[in-house]
């Protein structure tokens, strides 16, 4: 597995390197050795944040976890990489029938439950409206995202309300 270990307000000492490495390298089992790791760790007041993203066959695994102190966080998002390969490996088999995941390392007893299944499809007229008009949209209808057609762009995009209370826009590329 390759490494790519960026820092945002923070120093990234050889240690930190290193236990990153070393702490991540336990998912090494489930991938090939091509697939790439990208883990950000940041600071922001007093939390202590690690983002981990691995992108394979077209499929993206994420974890994020925020403590007071870094090697928690480090120690916390493995777990939560580790559970969300578990809990998934059903819908992975489907999706990577060869590639980067090896799934014979994935416990198959763990994953016996009921795999979620889309209950409901709603429809709605999509009026167009800008990001600030949406995002009241959203707030006035108490939901966490909204889908919305720009009025600038004439494209479908999501805002939604993001952990540290700001908001984010998704537009699409085609």
């Amino acid at each position: 597995m390759k490494f790519m270990i960026t820092g945002k307000n923070i120093a990234l000492t050889d240690a930190l390197k290193n236990t990153v490495e070393k702490k991540l390298g336990k998912l090494e089992k489930y991938f090939n050795p091509e697939v790439e790791i990208h883990a950000t760790l940041s600071v922001q007041k007093t939390r202590q944040i690690i983002e981990v993203t691995i992108p394979f066959n077209g499929i993206l695994l994420r974890g994020e976890e925020s403590t007071t102190d870094m090697y928690s966080s480090i120690d916390n998002v493995v777990d939560k990489l580790e559970k969300q390969i578990m809990k998934h490996r059903t819908r992975l088999e489907r999706r990577t029938h060869e590639g980067s995941l090896r799934l014979m390392n994935v416990p198959s007893e763990v994953v016996e439950e009921d795999e979620p299944q889309v209950v409901r499809t709603k429809r709605f007229a999509v009026k167009p409206m800008d990001a600030d008009e949406a995002v009241l949209q959203m707030d006035l209808l108490g939901h966490d995202f909204f889908v919305f057609r720009n009025a600038d762009s004439n494209e479908v995009n999501v805002v939604y309300k993001r952990k540290d209370g700001n908001y984010g826009l998704i537009e699409p590329e085609f």
